[in-house]
């Protein structure tokens, strides 16, 4: 089972920086030993703000327990709060592995929500449904939807897209056919220092 955990670190005020360097470079190490093992897939950083501090990371764990054991053997974990969302399959996951990594995109991390069709547009909100399958199965041909899930909540979804430009990344979301149902909010990721894919790109 796949989970996507925020991870908001607070360092307290006054901790020495030799403290501070020794934590990161235990926490890198264990980072390398988390992904051997299968149980770290992706690490990213979100836009922040001045001071802020903060990853976005995706876990393998079998269940919610065993993901905490995870979570707590990270040394920064200390410092760190964690918000954990938890992710199902989605029938138009292009699957693990499956798109090839491209060096000079950006990847993104999309939130959809579906709102359920009033009564005069349910035929229209069925072909599109019918076709959303095959444009993504097309998205991930070329390259620009690399994973896809469900998330909690009804009709609610998380994708991972690569775009060269903004206008790309609008082009993926509005190309989908149940784009006039779908509220999506986008977030432009950058590369972490101890993403597993940094290491077998």
């Amino acid at each position: 089972m796949d989970f996507l955990v925020t991870m908001t670190t607070h360092v307290p005020e006054g901790t020495p920086q030799e403290e501070v360097d020794d934590v990161r470079a235990r926490e890198a190490a264990n980072s390398r030993r988390l992904a051997e093992l299968g149980r770290l897939e992706r690490l990213w950083r979100p836009p922040l703000q001045p001071g802020e501090w903060r990853s976005l990371g995706l876990f393998s764990a079998p269940d919610p327990e065993r993901l905490e054991e995870i979570l707590s053997s990270m040394p920064l974990r200390v410092w760190r709060t964690d918000e954990v969302t938890p992710l199902t399959p989605h029938p138009n996951d292009p699957g693990p592995g499956v798109v090839e990594s491209s060096g000079d995109a950006t990847e993104y991390l999309v939130t959809f929500t579906v709102a359920a069709p009033d009564g005069s547009q349910a035929h229209a909100y069925e072909e599109a449904t019918a076709g959303e399958a095959v444009r993504t199965k097309a998205l991930a041909r070329e390259g620009r939807l690399v994973r896809l899930w469900r998330t909690p909540g009804e009709g609610r979804a998380l994708g991972l897209f690569r775009a060269h430009t903004p206008a790309e990344m609008k082009d993926s979301l509005d190309s989908l056919p149940l784009a006039p149902w779908l509220t999506t909010v986008t977030t432009p990721l950058s590369e972490h220092p101890n993403d597993p894919a940094r290491r077998t790109s």
